[in-house]
């Protein structure tokens, strides 16, 4: 068993490929934001400079983690991508506000995406219906520099799928930036996860190393 690379009395982080830690895989549920498949690079979509995400030239490593895992998860996606099996609902998330991108140096394209998805598995969820549109007021041109990261996730949104999970440790084999991580600290549950960019460890680590509660943009269900 590899060593911890940070841990507290609610979040124990590996450094490391998930594949070959195991320790998550002892969780009771998973959230988590893999590599989609989608080739995505900051700041332009497939090409030019920017940070990339690791493994996201396919969905191997996100469909490789899933067969390890036998409970309920939230696993965000892209619609350009496969679908994990077995999906029990779907999820979107609504970046509101944000505003149009650019594809290759100058074209606008007529649409512009301001949604993601996430996949629901297994079963156990609680609390009562809700809408399945969750919409955050989007400011994603700040948030990357602020984590370090290139596709960081919400605490606020994070914080509101976890109040749907079942009791018990929280699992993200693909912690990037630490959101699901520090959404489950500031719940007061346990979270186990994994990442294999020493940077990102340092990342993660140094944002739970904080004396106060990490705040973020506010976030609601669409009704």
């Amino acid at each position: 068993m590899a060593d911890p690379y940070y841990a507290d009395d609610s979040v124990t982080l590996y450094l490391g490929d998930c594949l070959e830690i195991d320790a998550w895989r002892a969780a009771d549920v998973l959230v988590t934001d893999p590599p989609y498949g989608q080739a995505y690079v900051s700041n332009e979509w497939g090409r030019g400079a920017g940070d990339k995400v690791v493994g996201d030239h396919d969905a191997t490593a996100r469909d490789a983690a899933l067969a390890l895992w036998a409970g309920p998860a939230l696993v965000f996606g892209n619609w350009r991508v496969t679908r994990p099996p077995n999906l029990t609902n779907r999820l979107l998330w609504h970046k509101k506000g944000r505003q149009p991108g650019f594809i290759g140096a100058s074209l606008v394209v007529a649409w512009y995406p301001v949604d993601e998805e996430i996949y629901v598995i297994g079963r156990g969820w609680v609390g009562p219906p809700v809408a399945n549109v969750y919409a955050t007021e989007e400011q994603r041109t700040l948030q990357p520099a602020k984590v370090g990261h290139p596709t960081p996730k919400p605490l606020g949104l994070m914080e509101q799928l976890l109040q749907r999970c079942p009791a018990g440790v929280v699992a993200d084999p693909f912690a990037g930036a630490g959101a699901t991580l520090i959404a489950a600290r500031n719940l007061g549950r346990k979270a186990i996860g994994v990442e294999i960019e020493e940077r990102y460890c340092e990342t993660i680590a140094k944002r739970l190393a904080q004396d106060v509660l990490f705040a973020d943009l506010p976030t609601t269900s669409d009704v």
